[in-house]
């Protein structure tokens, strides 16, 4: 199946690092972000489970989730794992789920026959708590994947999940937003108080319970 932006991401159940991993009730009511790898002991990937190890607290922090995905074995992981803490510092602290029979990778779209049609691409899919997707990334084999910026998308994701704004270029939490166009004068002015008015259409507030 091909998923879109809002599409339902479907339930599975496979083996993983930590045992059987059933999408739906290991996610429980938390945000998800679910990033795949073509295969184990990859110079490129090793660097970036290592990164999200690191940058767990973080996820926690957010109420986010994280699983990785490879076409190894749980055996194969789990020896990939102490290369992992070995070169990078920091061990494994989030599954790693086994897909041998490439069900998952048909499953959700993650094996692209331009680009291989035997192992995944490395994408990464942010899923809300309803089971949406709500945002994906792919990246190239050469290309290693930048997490800051898939913290800060999570960020504007869950903070425009429940205000009635969307987020700028290259904004930060705690940077001004955007009131949406949807929204009318007499409504803003009773969520927001006032804002500043650079076009009838871009009207910019002080990010809602930003600390200042």
């Amino acid at each position: 199946m091909s998923l879109k932006l809002f599409d339902t991401v479907p339930d599975f159940t496979q083996a993983s690092t930590e045992g059987d991993f059933g999408l739906y009730r290991w996610a429980g009511n938390d945000w998800v972000v679910l990033f795949s790898h073509p295969r184990d002991f990859t110079p490129v990937c090793t660097t970036e489970l290592g990164a999200v190890a690191r940058l767990k607290p973080e996820f926690d922090r957010r109420g986010v989730k994280v699983a990785g995905l490879s076409v190894d074995s749980v055996a194969s992981h789990r020896a990939w794992a102490s290369d992992i803490e070995q070169t990078q510092g920091v061990a494994l602290n989030f599954p790693l789920i086994a897909d041998e029979d490439r069900r998952v990778s048909h499953l959700l779209d993650l094996i692209h026959p331009n680009a291989s049609d035997t192992v995944t691409v490395r994408s990464v899919l942010v899923i809300d708590p309803a089971k949406r997707l709500r945002l994906t990334l792919t990246y190239p084999a050469s290309t290693g994947r930048n997490f800051a910026e898939l913290l800060r998308s999570i960020d504007s994701l869950q903070l425009t999940e429940t205000q009635q704004v969307a987020t700028p270029a290259d904004w930060r939490d705690g940077d001004d937003v955007i009131i949406l166009p949807s929204v009318d004068d007499e409504t803003a002015r009773r969520l927001f108080g006032s804002w500043r008015t650079i076009t009838p259409y871009l009207r910019t507030v002080p990010q809602p319970g930003a600390r200042r």
